[in-house]
């Protein structure tokens, strides 16, 4: 009987086998890993610009309206 088996699965027998298929599936959940968190990082505008200064909040806030000139002089020389 196991030389009928060990025939069948060849010269690494059941336990090589397995050990095979854990290793396969690691690798293709990596890859899983890696793709999602990719796609993350270019939905989110993250590609490549790193983290943004605060004086770079700033100007955006000056921009959309939310601070006055005065505000933004003022903050804008209290980070300079």
């Amino acid at each position: 009987m196991w030389a009928t088996m060990n025939e069948h699965m060849g010269a690494y027998g059941w336990g090589g086998w397995m050990v095979f298929g854990w290793l396969h599936m690691l690798a293709v959940l990596f890859f899983v890993a890696l793709l999602v968190w990719l796609v993350v990082r270019l939905v989110r505008g993250d590609g490549g610009g790193g983290r943004r200064t605060a004086l770079d909040l700033l100007d955006e806030r000056y921009a959309r309206g939310e601070i006055d000139r005065e505000e933004y002089q003022q903050r804008r020389r209290d980070l300079g």
